[in-house]
């Protein structure tokens, strides 16, 4: 079932539903005509059993019809009086021949009336409907012969056979044309989507005017694709910038190397030569290093193992890293953080790295509670991040080179921001008219009553 095409399955389950409805709506016009033709004879009937017994209560049970009497209106009506033995004492001429009901049916008609259809009452094969009273001792039967209303209901039996299919039929036409038409937006979006491609971007799917479900669907889809652009946009670009990062230590790399195997060179300069090589080449380390965090953290893949960390022996240990800068720690007590210590020190100190080599004057790191979280913050006194680069500080391979200088691979701050990504958290900076203050934000295990209301992002 599931590989037949959607409006294939939407038109079987129509024709589904409309057949049980059509069949349900005929047995109930079919059953009421029948009760209404019904009712009608019966009502006949019982009108002309008055009649007749209240000719049988002034004249005794002689009924006058026998003898073309003005009761028998037509050939279908005809009329019995039996005693209580089941013996004809009075009938017209075509119910003379035999008793119309039994000595069990007898008895029941004398306790009220009875109401019954019999498929040969006068005649073999010939349908009537009779009605039975008692009347003065004795039980009368009148009856109507069922042909006519046979023929019409027969007549309404094939009208509904053959006029239900016909409709049934045409209401799925109708249904596989709707809805093919309601997939028909789908279609076009989807031979558009088979159109996206990497060499064609900004590609979109096309809308239906409808303010429907498939619209909505279709808006979702173009926001995915705008997504997925801008993903690999990025992608593109984090491989461009990659690329060229790698150039450069591998250019001095490769020419370090080039030098020391010259001749001429003394074991000085060989020495000096194998220096600069190392250090390109821990350069390289630290760069594959920082790529590899930043790529399983698109992943979120980010290895973690988290723990309970008091933040001043975790702000203590970031400082320590540092001892050559004047770096200053201030933490209330009891502040306790949960997460990756190593990855928190990496964090925290690529922030000070940053402040200590970019900024001015002292460097300050302190923890601080506020609403649920723990912020940990590096403050410097330097000039401050210029006013278009603190929007994306945190983006990749971003360097506010013209104000701060620096041969980094701009790579740092995205590390914060990943780190603090992958542990619920976010990183950011706070205005202020001089220096820089970077934070990040981690969910808090204590939080304390006092400080709620300092400063943040």
């Amino acid at each position: 079932m599931s590989r037949i095409p959607i409006r294939i399955r939407l038109t079987l389950a129509f024709v589904l539903a409309l057949g049980v409805v059509l069949a349900a709506l005929g047995w109930v016009v079919y059953s009421r005509f029948e009760e209404s033709l019904n009712d009608n004879t019966d009502r006949a009937l019982r009108s002309r059993a008055t009649d007749i017994s209240a000719l049988i209560n002034r004249s005794g049970p002689r009924i006058p019809g026998a003898r073309g009497d003005r009761f028998v209106e037509s050939e279908e009506s005809f009329s019995q009086i039996l005693d209580t033995q089941g013996r004809i004492v009075d009938a017209t001429s075509r119910a003379s021949s035999a008793p119309l009901l039994d000595a069990d049916e007898i008895e029941r008609a004398q306790e009220g009336s009875l109401t019954l259809t019999r498929d040969d009452a006068v005649e073999e094969g010939d349908p009537a409907r009779l009605f039975a009273v008692p009347v003065d001792g004795y039980t009368l039967v009148v009856g109507q012969a069922t042909d006519d209303d046979e023929e019409t209901l027969a007549t309404l039996r094939l009208l509904l056979g053959v006029g239900l299919p016909i409709a049934l039929v045409l209401a799925s036409l109708a249904g596989y044309a709707v809805a093919a038409s309601a997939l028909r937006p789908v279609e076009a979006m989807r031979r558009k989507a088979a159109d996206v491609s990497e060499e064609r971007p900004g590609e979109q799917l096309p809308i239906p005017r409808a303010d429907d479900e498939i619209r909505r669907l279709g808006e979702t889809l173009n926001a995915m694709l705008a997504r997925l652009e801008a993903a690999l946009e990025r992608e593109k670009g984090f491989v461009a910038d990659a690329s060229h990062e790698l150039r450069t230590p591998l250019a001095s790399l490769k020419t370090e190397l080039e030098l020391a195997l010259r001749h001429d060179r003394t074991e000085d300069e060989l020495r000096s030569a194998l220096r600069s090589a190392t250090e390109e080449t821990d350069r390289l380390s630290r760069l594959a290093d920082d790529l590899l965090v930043l790529a399983r953290s698109d992943r979120g893949t980010l290895p973690l193992r988290k723990e309970r960390i008091p933040a001043k022996e975790l702000l203590d240990r970031v400082a320590a890293q540092f001892r050559a800068a004047d770096v200053h720690v201030n933490v209330p007590d009891g502040l306790v953080v949960e997460g990756d210590r190593l990855r928190l020190e990496q964090a925290l100190g690529n922030l000070v790295a940053n402040a200590a080599t970019h900024g001015d004057g002292a460097v300050t790191v302190s923890a601080r509670p506020r609403h649920g979280t723990v912020e940990l913050h590096v403050e410097d006194e330097g000039e401050g991040l210029p006013p278009d680069f603190a929007d994306h500080a945190f983006e990749r391979f971003s360097r506010a080179d013209e104000a701060r200088g620096g041969g980094g691979a701009g790579l740092g701050l995205a590390i914060v921001a990943a780190i603090a990504r992958a542990h619920g958290g976010k990183a950011g900076f706070s205005p202020r008219q001089t220096g820089t203050d970077a934070w990040i934000a981690l969910p808090a295990l204590i939080e304390s009553s006092s400080d709620r209301g300092t400063s943040g992002p």
